[in-house]
């Protein structure tokens, strides 16, 4: 008469630890896995794929010289430069295209 509600029972209870240790595989914290490196956005050997096309001294100058490179098609962003400068930067196949860019006059 027992025997039958205790397996039942037991086989909960083992099923139920089962699915305890299946979630929390699933969606652990992790805590043995190092913390990702936040990356300093002052430190310009920290600019990943990105390589510099152009240093420029002033905001307005990155300005002018990013939407000349955006109507070429280009994609760019600015940083600051060590030595307060501001950096056009663009992706290694874009970099070529950007210094010719870059290297031309204003269109008019």
């Amino acid at each position: 008469m027992y025997a039958p509600s205790l397996l039942v029972l037991l086989g909960a209870v083992l099923m139920m630890g089962v699915l305890v240790l299946a979630l929390r595989w699933a969606f652990g914290t992790g805590r043995s896995l190092p913390a990702p490196r936040v990356a300093d956005p002052n430190d310009p050997t920290g600019d990943g794929l990105l390589q510099e096309a152009s240093l420029v001294p002033t905001e307005a100058a990155a300005q002018v010289l990013i939407a000349r490179l955006r109507a070429a098609g280009i994609r760019c962003t600015c940083g600051t430069g060590a030595g307060g400068g501001y950096r056009l930067l663009v992706f290694p196949e874009d970099l070529v295209s950007a210094r010719i860019v870059l290297s031309r006059g204003a269109v008019e």
